[in-house]
């Protein structure tokens, strides 16, 4: 099984996400699905269904936690230096359009371009891999190729 790149702080989110479908939503859940059966015939118990199909998504969520945290390898970005890598903090301009970005680069599972967050197999991140602060980089992207130059890398 490969190892999944994780930063500190997202290990940390992954961890406490678990922690609180364990101890907080199955627990809630489990409640949820014994008051509904005290409502009598089962089949036509929309409470019961909406808690059992709740029931199956929480699940699913905790084994998929699980598996991600039992594979996963944690980088402290704060103890690199260099050239741009997994966790890095990455300020960026486009060259057409001179729109500013900063981007840390993670793995899959803390992914969330909204909040900044870009996964390291994006191609964003494939391209800027290797680079330092100055250089520019192409990227492909479904809307053609797009230009970006590095205007700074931290490691925080």
């Amino acid at each position: 099984m490969d190892k999944i790149p994780l930063t500190r702080a997202g290990h940390g989110a992954l961890s406490e996400e678990l922690k609180t479908l364990k101890s907080v939503e199955r627990p809630a859940v489990i409640r949820a699905i014994a008051e509904a059966r005290e409502h009598g015939d089962l089949s036509e118990n929309a409470e019961y269904h909406a808690a059992r199909e709740k029931q199956g998504f929480i699940e699913a969520r905790v084994k998929e936690l699980e598996a991600i945290l039992g594979r996963a390898d944690v980088i402290d970005p704060e103890k690199l230096t260099g050239t741009i890598k997994f966790g890095a903090t990455v300020r960026i301009v486009d060259e057409d359009t001179d729109e500013e970005k900063t981007y840390q680069i993670v793995g899959e599972p803390e992914a969330d371009i909204s909040n900044g967050k870009l996964n390291v197999a994006s191609p964003l991140a494939r391209a800027l891999i290797g680079k330092e602060e100055g250089d520019s980089v192409e990227v492909r992207t479904p809307g053609g190729e797009k230009g970006y130059e590095v205007l700074s890398v931290d490691f925080i």
